[in-house]
Parts: C-alpha cells; sequence; structure tokens
C-alpha cells in the first residue's frame, strides 16, 4: 500500500478546487452538513495502520519481498490514481458529489479488508488499485460542502472539512505509535482499528444531504447564470467579452445571485451547455494564464517539486525499512507515527507563519525555491546516506517542513494573479502534470518492467532530481534579478541625460 494520507490529500485538495464554482442557491442549515462531512472526513483519515503499512507487508502477515513491495505493488497506487483523477473529476460533477463520496468510503472499506485477508501479490496490486480509486475520490469530500452551504460560510467550512483530515491522521498516528510501542499490539490489530474507522465513515455519509446542482451537468435556472465572463443560456456557453481580465473579487459576483430564488423543476435544472464551448472556455483560459511569466515560474516549480515530493513520501517508510528492518527489531521500536505526527503538526506551524514573511517575491522568489530546492535535496542524500534511522527520522521532518512551507507560498502567489475560476484552472493543472511526471518517474525508475532500482538508489536519484530543480531556479532567478536591476538603472540614466 502506498503512502501517507496528507500526499494524497493535497493532490486531492487541489483537484477539487476545479469544482467549486458550482452554480449555488443558499441554503440554510449549514451546521448539519458540515459536521457530518467533518465527521466523515476525521474518522476516514483515522488509520492508526498506514504509518506501518510497510513493515505489515514485509513482515509475517503478507510475507511479501521488499522487490515486490516496491517494485510490483507501489507503484499500482500511482498508476491507478493518475487514469482515475480526470474521470472521477467529470462524475462527482455528473453525480453531484454525494455518491463519490460514498464510493470513497467503500474503497477505503475494500482496501483495508484487503489488507487485512488478502494473499498473495495479485491480490495486493488490487488493493493498490482500490487505494488509488480511495484517493482519487477525496476530490469529492473538498469539493462537497461548496455546494450545499452560503458563500458567506466558505472560509469557515473549508477550515472545518480539512482541519478534520488534519486531526484525524495525527490522531491516527499518535494512536497507532502509542498501540504498537506501549501497549504492544500487532499490526494486524491496527489494521483492524483502521478497518473500523472507515466503516463508519462510510456509514456517516449516507446521512450527508444531496445537492442539487454542480458546475458542469447540473446547473442553476438560466436567469443566475453568469460567472466571470462565461454566460450559460438555454444550453449554450457564451463569452462575455465585457468581462474584464482581472475582475473584482468572484464573491462580488456571486453575491448578485438571487438569495430566495424558488428551486425550479429538475427539468429546469438540467440544460446542459455545449461541451465543446466549454472546452474551447477552458482552453483560452489556459493559454491566458500560463502567458504569464511569474505564474508559469510559480507552476513548473509546484509541478516538479510536487512530483518528487510524491516518491519521497511514497517510498519512505521502505528507506526506513532498509535503515532499521522491522523483522530484525522489536516493532515497538518502530517510531513511524510519531514521525508522521510530528512532522504534520511543525508543517502546519510553518505554514501559519508563511503568513508574516516579508519578501519581495517577485525579485528574490526564484531564489527563495532555488535555495530551498537545495536544502530538500540535502535532506533527501542525508536520509539516504546515513545509516542511522533517528537521523533518517530528523531529515524527514525537515523535508515535509521546508516543502509545506514551499508550496503554501506558491499557492498564494499564484492566487494573487488569478480569478477563482482560473485559479482553480491552474492549481488543477499544476496537480495533473505532476502525478503525470510522478507516473513516468516510477515508470523508470521503480517499476520492476522499468530499471526496477532498489530504494537507497532511488533515494540518490531523488536528491539529485530536486538538486536539478535548484540549479534551474538558480539560472532563472539570476537572470530575473539582473532584469529588474537593468530596468531600474535605465530610467536612472535617462534622467541624467534630460538633466544634462
Amino acid at each position: 500500500m502506498d503512502v501517507p494520507g496528507p500526499v494524497s490529500r493535497r493532490a486531492a485538495a487541489a483537484a477539487a478546487t476545479m469544482l467549486l464554482r458550482t452554480a449555488r442557491v443558499p441554503r440554510e442549515g449549514w451546521l448539519l452538513p458540515t459536521a457530518l462531512l467533518c465527521a466523515y472526513g476525521f474518522f476516514a483519515s483515522l488509520r492508526p495502520s498506514e504509518p506501518f503499512l510497510t513493515p505489515y507487508l514485509l513482515g509475517p502477515d503478507k510475507n511479501l519481498t521488499e522487490r515486490e513491495v516496491f517494485n510490483e505493488i507501489y507503484p499500482v497506487w500511482t498508476y491507478s490514481y493518475l487514469v482515475l483523477l480526470f474521470p472521477v473529476f467529470l462524475a462527482t460533477d455528473y453525480l453531484r458529489y454525494k455518491p463519490v463520496v460514498l464510493l470513497q468510503g467503500l474503497s477505503l472499506i475494500v482496501t483495508w479488508f484487503m489488507l487485512l485477508y488478502a494473499q498473495g501479490l495479485l491480490a495486493i496490486q488490487f488493493l493498490e488499485f482500490f487505494y488509488g480509486m480511495a484517493t482519487a475520490t477525496e476530490i469529492a469530500y473538498y469539493s462537497y460542502i461548496y455546494s450545499v452551504v452560503d458563500l458567506s460560510r466558505y472560509q469557515k467550512v473549508t477550515s472545518y472539512s480539512r482541519t478534520a483530515t488534519l486531526v484525524g491522521f495525527t490522531v491516527g498516528s499518535v494512536l497507532g505509535q502509542i498501540l504498537v510501542s506501549v501497549a504492544g499490539w500487532s499490526l494486524f490489530s491496527l489494521n483492524v482499528i483502521s478497518l473500523t474507522c472507515v466503516s463508519v465513515a462510510f456509514a456517516v455519509a449516507w446521512f450527508l444531504p444531496m445537492p442539487q446542482k454542480s458546475l458542469f451537468f447540473h446547473h442553476v435556472h438560466s436567469t443566475c447564470q453568469g460567472v466571470n465572463g462565461i454566460k450559460i443560456q438555454n444550453g449554450g456557453v457564451v463569452t462575455d467579452t465585457s468581462a474584464s481580465n482581472h475582475l473584482p473579487g468572484w464573491e462580488d459576483v456571486e453575491s448578485k445571485i438571487p438569495l430566495h430564488v424558488e428551486e425550479p423543476p429538475m427539468e429546469e435544472l438540467e440544460p446542459q451547455p455545449d461541451r465543446l464551448l466549454v472546452l474551447k472556455v477552458l482552453w483560452n483560459d489556459f493559454l491566458m494564464c500560463y502567458s504569464s511569466r511569474p505564474l508559469l515560474c510559480w507552476s513548473v516549480w509546484w509541478a516538479l517539486s510536487t512530483c518528487g515530493y510524491f516518491q519521497v513520501i511514497n517510498y519512505t517508510q521502505g528507506l526506513w525499512e532498509q535503515v532499521m528492518p522491522s523483522r530484525h527489531a522489536a516493532i515497538s521500536a518502530v517510531y513511524n507515527g510519531g514521525v508522521e505526527a510530528v512532522s504534520t503538526l511543525l508543517g502546519a506551524v510553518a505554514v501559519f507563519a508563511v503568513g508574516y514573511i516579508k519578501i519581495s517575491w517577485s525579485t528574490w522568489g526564484e531564489m527563495t525555491l532555488s535555495l530551498c530546492s537545495l536544502l530538500i535535496a540535502a535532506t533527501v542524500y542525508i536520509m539516504d546516506t546515513v545509516g542511522n534511522i533517528w537521523v533518517c527520522y530528523a531529515s524527514y521532518v525537515v523535508f515535509r517542513i521546508i516543502y509545506m512551507l514551499l508550496i503554501t507560498i506558491a499557492t498564494f502567489q499564484i492566487a494573487a494573479n488569478l480569478s477563482m475560476e482560473r485559479y482553480a484552472l491552474v492549481f488543477g493543472v499544476n496537480t495533473f502534470i505532476a502525478l503525470a511526471l510522478q507516473t513516468l518517474l516510477t515508470l523508470i525508475v521503480v517499476d520492476a518492467s522499468g530499471l526496477g532500482l532498489d530504494i537507497t538508489t532511488q533515494f540518490l536519484i531523488y536528491a539529485g532530481y530536486f538538486a536539478l530543480i535548484a540549479v534551474v531556479f538558480l539560472a532563472n532567478g539570476i537572470v530575473t534579478i539582473m532584469k529588474k536591476y537593468t530596468k531600474q538603472e535605465e530610467p536612472e540614466s535617462g534622467s541624467q541625460v534630460t538633466t544634462s
């Protein structure tokens, strides 16, 4: 089984942003759906066995070899996640969120049931496929709440829903560590608890209210349409050429939607826009967004670094297993759960601190990306070459803190220059490219049909990968600084000539 929850959650949250722009009529009673969704997110993330999955697969319960786990099983998650991401995105919109949330809960149940009782290489590969489906369908969790609450509640419900998953993951990691190190529970028992928690989440999901509207397939009546330069009229998409490229806040646009419009009959909610025109509008927005050099720069770093981050996170447990094999040591001496919890909490503190950093990102942004990418490369290299488990743990914590800090900076740098719709487009495209690059890297480096390298060599390549990113952005940053100071000197020269 692949990876720590926050990785897939970040990718899912990125793709989910593309579904935020649903046409909405405000609804009363936001507390109940929010509470139910948070309860679902908490229990779905409360999986105490997750930090110990690699020792479990390599241990006597499954008795798989390292090559089978790292080179034949784990890559299946990467492939299935990428393949399912776009179809799941469309299905989420067409089915109106709740059925896909239920599908996620069911996929988690199947995953952990198979983790308990499935045996053999092929069965565990199927397990990875279902886990890929579970992570791909997280898009529905992150986008559901925006279709059932009023715009004025967005900040609160976003905070609540994402905090629920973070708390669930942290509590699960700490609980797993305590049960293993203090109570001496077996890893099989931890998986039983995880199965119970995801089953509770699945049960909670049935009580979620069913949304009536979505972005593409289920629209509000045309009197409520017309957002950010795109109008949907009588089933067609019309581009509003009077819309500015830099509109005021999208909240202002949506605030003009009548607050108490009577729900039209279902047949009036169904006019569907011409899909070719929708794609054309999206393509034009795509070209407009990526024509901005600063945006392109931050997006390139986003995609490249997220690809490497996914790989490091997904295979870190394998590296720890190499440094201190759980077969030859007491499982109570394995502190994977505690390390995951600490890195998540410290990463959250670093993200909070971003709001207080004052720097001219237009000038020094690329140099900052270069320096931090170099630090990331150093942490990965240290993890790979120093044969001490505590050094590995510490390097991993630093690695996650730096990445979470930078990805937050990249997020608000992109958001600062785009409306929400285009931000959603860029965010989704960047994440999809990251997944595509990760798939290519997995196929070449990890997969048994490719090079099938051992875990130590893989991490050496990942360290070199981040070092290459650092070199690229260093060169780019030097060029940016030189151009900026050249432009500053030109007006000064011109003023001196005028004076003389």
